[in-house]
């Protein structure tokens, strides 16, 4: 750890993203073993990433912009509201822009602008717009701990990096997985697994760069991948779980996902 505190933060926020990314491989890699999921496995591996991605939008992004915007004087809330409502917006735009389609659905219910490509491809990128948010968190939370800034440590980057990884591994299994079931080779199906996490590496560390060079939007730019997560959590991931039927499963998984990032963040911070 102190080789790691040693690094400046663009490169811990690299190495994070690393990190994060090889878990979604490694949640991918399971479509070597198996060729289809359960209603309910699939239903309790997104309910647990949902919980961890809220857990996190709260212990991780807002809780700490609050306590920043307190001690600099101004009115707590205000800058986490407007920061978080525009992650939320972002993420809409994203949606309503970047071709994707949603896990069950045909091709003709994509969302975003008309393309023909393939099926996998959409699918990917869906997951791709799940991870955005991810990656501005990471390099959000890195770029805040390196500047000093009041309720951010760099044990709570550290703990936000465990938790992200930890729900990628289901994440990289649920893209993979189902792309095999369809008729893909294993090695390719793999292959587009992991590479939905590509993104998170290059969005974290283009704004943990940015808050680094502009300090002053950190109290904005923590509740702003606050917003961004949650977006994902209720458009996209909730409602994939419910295709499975299993709510309560859902519902239970998202509390113990939840619960883990809760325990990272304040044994971590």
């Amino acid at each position: 750890m102190q080789w790691f505190s040693g690094l400046n933060a663009v490169a811990q926020t690299f190495l994070a993203t690393i990190f994060t990314w090889g878990l979604t491989a490694l949640g991918a890699a399971m479509t070597f073993f198996v060729r289809e999921l359960t209603g309910r496995a699939c239903a309790s591996m997104r309910g647990f990433a949902a919980g961890v991605m809220i857990g996190a939008a709260f212990w991780s992004l807002l809780a700490p912009a609050i306590v920043m915007s307190g001690r600099s004087g101004g009115i707590t809330w205000v800058q986490a509201v407007i920061g978080f409502l525009a992650g939320g917006a972002f993420l809409l735009v994203v949606d309503k822009t970047l071709p994707h389609l949603h896990v069950g659905l045909p091709p003709e219910s994509a969302e975003g602008f008309q393309t023909t490509w393939k099926k996998s491809v959409l699918r990917v990128l869906s997951t791709a717009v799940h991870n955005v948010p991810e990656g501005i968190a990471l390099g959000a939370v890195f770029g805040a701990a390196a500047g000093g800034m009041p309720g951010v440590s760099l044990g709570g980057a550290v703990a936000l990096t465990v938790g992200i990884g930890l729900q990628n591994i289901p994440e990289g299994t649920c893209v993979s997985v189902p792309l095999r079931r369809g008729g893909m080779r294993s090695r390719r199906a793999f292959w587009y697994g992991q590479m939905s996490g590509a993104v998170e590496p290059a969005v974290a560390v283009i704004v943990a760069l940015f808050v680094l060079v502009v300090p002053s939007l950190l109290a904005y730019a923590l509740p702003f991948a606050a917003g961004a997560m949650v977006f994902v959590v209720i458009e996209e991931v909730l409602p994939d779980a419910r295709l499975d039927r299993h709510t309560d499963l859902t519902a239970t998984t998202a509390l113990i996902g939840f619960s883990v990032m809760m325990i990272l963040a304040l044994v971590l911070r």
